[in-house]
């Protein structure tokens, strides 16, 4: 899954893609790299962003989904956990919705999905959307991650969302301090008896300098061989997706840890 953020203030890439031309030109690249799925979006729920408007959310995505829908070959996905926004990113053209509270924080979310037939990827994340990154420490983080996690699919389930379209993801770095998100990536299989496929995405993310000793390193190749060391992890651990800014450089990573890996 290749990351394309419309926004000013994205933590990795804030304000690159804010030009129409721009968005779709990274667009095509993502394509082109190798991703199999794209996802977009029009607010930054990095450490420290703040919400913006529903208006200026739909504003940021709804023309580029609009250019791209029918261009591309490969899915488009919406990261949003409006309902409204979600609806309106379908009807432009999207085919999944990727919600980082996992239907937690608007209760139409469940029924546009099953309405419109998407995917949805339903993401473990803690408190409201300004509180999501000031919370308290977990006891057994792998474990509040998978009983959440079951609470958001029996929704999905009982809103009538076909098994087939649901994609968990446990949301690193979201309600998680570095040591927690850790622990989380180290416990997957744990995931397992969930019975859905997995999506992770750490790519660039900040929990991953917690882990350098103190050298000076060029940033992205901190975040470049940070999020690589996750995924070899993750894919090891049994995840499918992996949601990522550098499409290029692990499309050939992944694909060479699934020749090396048996299934």
């Amino acid at each position: 899954m290749g990351i394309l953020n419309l926004t000013p203030d994205s933590f990795s890439d804030g304000g690159q893609y804010l030009n129409m031309n721009a968005a779709l030109s990274r667009a095509d690249e993502i394509q082109a790299q190798g991703a199999d799925v794209l996802d977009i979006g029009g607010e930054s729920t990095r450490p420290g962003g703040l919400p913006v408007s529903e208006e200026e959310e739909l504003r940021r995505i709804l023309p580029v989904i609009e250019e791209l829908a029918g261009k591309l070959s490969i899915p488009i996905s919406i990261d949003t956990y409006r309902s409204r926004v979600a609806q309106a990113a379908i009807s432009a053209g999207a085919q999944i919705v990727n919600d980082i509270s996992a239907f937690r924080f608007d209760v139409e979310m469940p029924r546009v999905v099953q309405r419109s037939r998407a995917g949805v990827v339903l993401m473990h994340s803690r408190g409201d959307r300004e509180e999501l990154h000031r919370q308290p420490p977990m006891a057994d983080a792998i474990g509040e991650v998978r009983r959440e996690l079951r609470e958001s699919v029996r929704l999905a389930e009982a809103a009538g969302i076909d098994r087939s379209a649901i994609v968990i993801d446990p949301g690193i770095g979201f309600g998680k301090s570095a040591n927690e998100s850790l622990s989380v990536l180290s416990n997957l299989d744990k995931l397992t008896p969930l019975e859905y496929p997995l999506l992770i995405g750490t790519s660039r993310k900040s929990f991953l300098r917690k882990f350098v000793s103190g050298r000076p390193v060029v940033e992205i190749n901190e975040g470049l061989w940070g999020t690589a060391a996750t995924i070899a992890h993750a894919i090891y651990k049994g995840v499918h997706i992996v949601r990522v800014h550098d499409v290029a450089e692990m499309r050939t990573f992944v694909d060479t840890l699934d020749a090396i890996i048996p299934r």
